[in-house]
């Protein structure tokens, strides 16, 4: 892993791997005075899923959750040519680390099907899985910016709640994942 990466000129320090998604490599970095999360697109195939311009569809759908109301990190700066973004470092655990360490609490359930209302309104579908959930401070954030057209098989009660829980589904992930 690099020391350090650059957005626009400026560089940010490296402090760990966040995880890696379909779109990209997220990192916790640092500018000497506060901590981000800085998300570095890769290319690399994805059986499932089929990308245009990843960089182009992070700021559609950054833009797309803002409009709706959907509770998101900022978006601090987007360094188009090297296709790296910039985001606010929202402190706290996962929701998947929750369901794991059995710390669930029904209010953020309540919260995503909150979300829910707003997004379905709009049309819209995020990627429900926990690992995408931070909890600060007792509210929830999405902390992925995919989104995609509103599709009943993608809705949080047909696909997403299966892994809101120590589901088969759920535990099934973590056997092929740790």
């Amino acid at each position: 892993m690099e020391q350090t990466l650059s957005v626009n000129g400026k560089e940010y320090r490296l402090l760990k791997l966040l995880g890696k998604g379909k779109g990209g490599y997220s990192y916790l970095a640092e500018d000497g005075l506060q901590k981000y999360v800085l998300k570095q697109i890769h290319h690399e195939p994805c059986d499932y899923y089929h990308f245009g311009n990843k960089i182009e569809a992070e700021i559609n759908d950054y833009n797309r959750l803002k409009a709706i109301g959907i509770k998101i990190p900022a978006m601090v700066d987007v360094d188009i040519e090297n296709e790296r973004i910039l985001k606010e470092f929202i402190d706290g655990d996962t929701i998947y680390e929750l369901i794991l360490q059995d710390r669930m609490d029904s209010r953020y359930m309540e919260q995503v099907r909150g979300m829910c209302t707003l997004l379905y309104a709009a049309h819209t579908n995020i990627d429900y899985f926990p690992t995408n959930f931070v909890v600060q401070n007792g509210e929830v954030y999405y902390i992925d910016f995919e989104c995609n057209d509103y599709m009943e098989q993608w809705g949080f009660e047909n696909w997403g709640i299966r892994c809101w829980s120590k589901t088969p589904e759920f535990l099934q992930y973590v056997r092929e994942h740790s």
